[in-house]
């Protein structure tokens, strides 16, 4: 055992250590290019760097083995090496992991352990003007292979690594930071843009409402006036079915504008009488299921106005252009009493260049408006999903 942990006595380790992290700039490549030094002063299966990420977190950095740690931030009373983080130690050695309850306790984060049969293990803290940044964890698969002199070794390790490591991980931070802030700016562009694109429709929509009622209804009017005040009045039976078809052509325009139907009996029927609407007396087949009894009810007038226009948007869609055999609408429930509204048709898709169809650009600026997501999917058809987050 004291000759597999002596330190091979070729140069400074320590000095060849330092010149390859000065010639790099992520924290990935920097411990790969520092491995084989690290192996010199101890012999490893396994390496890695934990190191704090947030409040209760740590990201892993690993060499030698790559196990799931390093995929994922993992939470610190998940990690095997809790106590040391929390300062319960001030180092952790173990002559075999797979049978230490520090280590596989239950709800632990121990997988890689078991599964590469990481036994002998050493952690140190790692230190930056004393405030702790992480550990320095090293593991092997034989057992029974560190000892004290090992934990002062790995702790030198670590007194060097520490600068370079904390300089690495804060730019690392501010890059992502930087990279949330744009991305954060350039939805709130796109959300801008969209609104305003919206208001822009909203506008052409009542200046087309505006000439229908003039075009349609208004004429309608007034003819049936002429007829009324003429020399040769309807009789009274050619007058009623007269102001009975003006009086149905008022109301699809008003149910156009404002979605009565929606307030009076519900979201569920009036995305069914929307549906048959919109097909008409054609052969395609359609289906409404609400499984969250009729949650989308108890939502507030805007959230339930949003869903409805989405939905009537992509109804339109499939009815006027997909050619579909049977068009349905399925609204389910998510956790915390969020809502998914799917509206599936079996039709030809998408056009080739979707981001030219208007409809779909509206669609996404009122699921945003909502704070909800917009999934389209264009395989064996078109399939528009709506996910709404639960509210408090």
């Amino acid at each position: 055992m004291t000759n597999a942990l002596q330190v091979p006595a070729k140069g400074d380790v320590f000095l060849r250590i330092s010149a390859h992290l000065a010639e790099r700039t992520d924290i990935a490549s920097a411990l790969k290019a520092v491995a084989d030094e690290i192996a010199e002063v101890i012999p490893f299966t396994h390496a890695d760097l934990c190191l704090v990420d947030g409040l209760g977190w740590m990201s892993s950095y690993e060499v030698g083995i790559q196990t799931r740690w390093s995929r994922a931030r993992t939470r610190v009373d998940a990690s095997p090496i809790r106590d040391l983080i929390t300062g319960k130690c001030d180092f952790m050695l173990c002559q075999d992991a797979m049978q230490d309850p520090r280590q596989t306790f239950a709800g632990a984060c121990s997988e890689p352990i078991i599964n590469h049969a990481l036994r002998s293990r050493v952690h140190v803290m790692m230190k930056v003007m004393g405030q702790p940044i992480g550990t320095l964890n090293i593991s092997h698969s034989t057992p029974g292979l560190y000892t004290m002199e090992t934990v002062q070794r790995a702790q030198h390790v670590a007194d060097v690594l520490s600068p370079y490591f904390h300089a690495l991980h804060a730019a690392e931070q501010a890059q992502r930071a930087a990279q949330v802030g744009e991305a954060a700016q350039a939805r709130e562009e796109g959300l801008r843009r969209g609104a305003l694109e919206l208001t822009q429709t909203l506008e052409q929509e009542r200046q087309r409402i505006g000439m229908d009622l003039h075009d349609q209804t208004l004429a309608d009017l007034t003819r049936l006036l002429r007829e009324v005040t003429g020399d040769a009045p309807l009789p009274p039976a050619e007058l009623a079915h007269r102001i009975s078809e003006t009086i149905g052509d008022l109301r699809r325009i008003i149910d156009t504008a404002v979605p009565t139907l929606l307030d009076l009996f519900g979201f569920a029927h009036a995305v069914r009488v929307h549906l048959e609407r919109a097909v008409g007396p054609s052969t395609i087949g359609i289906d409404v299921t609400d499984e969250t009894d009729g949650a989308t009810d108890r939502l507030e007038p805007t959230l339930r106005t949003a869903l409805f226009r989405i939905a009537q948007e992509a109804i339109n869609n499939a009815a006027r252009h997909s050619g579909a055999r049977r068009i349905s609408v399925r609204i389910e429930p998510r956790d915390n009493n969020g809502l998914v509204v799917t509206i599936r048709d079996d039709g030809r898709g998408l056009p080739a260049d979707p981001q030219r169809n208007s409809g779909l650009a509206h669609m996404r600026t009122r699921a945003r408006l909502i704070s909800a997501e917009l999934d389209i999917l264009n395989d064996y058809g078109c399939t528009v999903r709506v996910l709404l987050e639960g509210r408090e």
